[in-house]
């Protein structure tokens, strides 16, 4: 029997998020066990009048590519890939796992290797995106292994991604507009605003945000969303940060995570599990080592951690940084193939203190009119 919500999160991902319009030509990419999701954004990007390609990829792929490709050939970006991210209106991304421990025990070499190789195409992307020339917007399928990360069964996973990005199932589409609204109020109240301090257990992280553009994450982008965020001044971030929650990236999981930063930049990191995947990703390039994010999570319909980080660095009563890539739309001047999100919860005696006025208290806004 079909899933009715299926074609609900369809709907939405084509006529909100990307908003498909005649004549536009439309990527879709995501696992062949997205199939019931990709089938349905195919037949609402037809029906939008859109020119749909379809681009589906099997499992496993990702460790055989790192397993069997030469250094030359991960450094290799196909042609078709290039024409695409330089000639098409949008791309709708999913993700979906049968297996997210898949690249536990690939090279991180190989990892570093293929994303310097992306660096020119990442910012041409950019460019495109920041000239309203490419919309882009990533979401989630829910399978068992997804499901077994958030320690879950399907049936109570399926019903946590849907109820994150269809908070009313009667109407999503307007539901997202009007937390928009709210969530542009926050964004208005941090115009011309120059210090921010984050205060939490083994945590104690100031930067700068002069200048700089906060941007209100709507669900044109991802879905579910749900957020906040800025590029703090590059050279602005000092103190130290430790991470509530194991972080994933390239689907390795790190646990423990501490950093900390001088003039910017991380001068230590640790971690409890996977320590040198860490301190080799952040080596990555010369931006990678710098913060290119720094976010508040705002969907109240995320309340715990499920390893997946679509979903947690919207935790409601968290804060994450990213280091690597900044937007340029903030004002980020930070470049690098890396952004690697870390989560930080901070509902437990957390604050967020900005120029010396308290904004966010024990996972809350505390300013009256948020």
């Amino acid at each position: 029997m079909k899933d009715p919500r299926v074609e609900k999160l369809a709907d939405v991902l084509v006529n909100y998020s990307i908003g498909v319009k005649p004549g536009e030509k439309v990527a879709i990419q995501g696992p062949v066990i997205a199939e019931p999701l990709l089938k349905a954004i195919y037949v609402k990007v037809l029906q939008a009048g859109g020119h749909p390609l379809m681009l589906a990829n099997f499992s496993g792929m990702g460790s055989l590519r790192y397993r069997y490709a030469s250094d030359e050939q991960l450094r290799h970006i196909p042609e078709p890939i290039e024409v695409l991210m330089e000639t098409y209106d949008a791309r709708i991304s999913l993700w979906g796992s049968e297996n997210t421990k898949e690249l536990s025990n690939s090279d991180p070499a190989k990892m570093v290797l293929e994303r310097r190789a992306q660096t020119d195409l990442v910012k041409r992307v950019m460019e495109r995106e920041a000239a309203g020339e490419f919309r882009w917007v990533g979401s989630l399928f829910p399978t068992n292994a997804h499901a077994q990360d958030a320690e879950m069964s399907l049936e109570e996973y399926e019903d946590f991604v849907y109820t994150a990005c269809l908070p009313e199932m009667d109407d999503p589409l307007g539901y997202w507009q009007r937390f928009s609204d709210w969530q542009q109020k926050i964004v208005d109240w941090f115009v011309g605003k120059e210090r921010v301090r984050v205060l939490a257990p083994g945590t104690d992280l100031r930067l700068s945000i002069a200048g700089r553009s906060f941007v209100n994450c709507n669900g044109t982008q991802n879905m579910p969303d749900g957020e906040i965020f800025t590029g703090p001044v590059e050279d602005s971030v000092e103190g130290h940060v430790s991470f509530s929650y194991p972080t994933i990236y390239s689907e390795r999981e790190v646990r423990g995570v501490q950093l900390t930063f001088e003039q910017g930049r991380v001068v230590k990191a640790t971690a409890d599990k996977n320590e040198d995947f860490l301190l080799q990703t952040i080596d990555t390039d010369a931006g990678s080592r710098y913060v290119g994010e720094f976010a508040i999570g705002t969907n109240k319909g995320i309340t715990r951690f499920t390893g997946n980080t679509l979903f947690d660095e919207k935790i409601n009563g968290s804060f994450h940084i990213a280091l690597g890539l900044g937007f340029p739309e903030t004002g980020s001047k930070n470049e690098s193939v890396v952004h690697w999100d870390m989560v930080c919860d901070l509902r437990n005696g957390g604050q967020i203190w900005v120029d010396d006025a308290l904004l966010y208290e024990n996972g809350a806004f505390v300013v009256e009119f948020l």
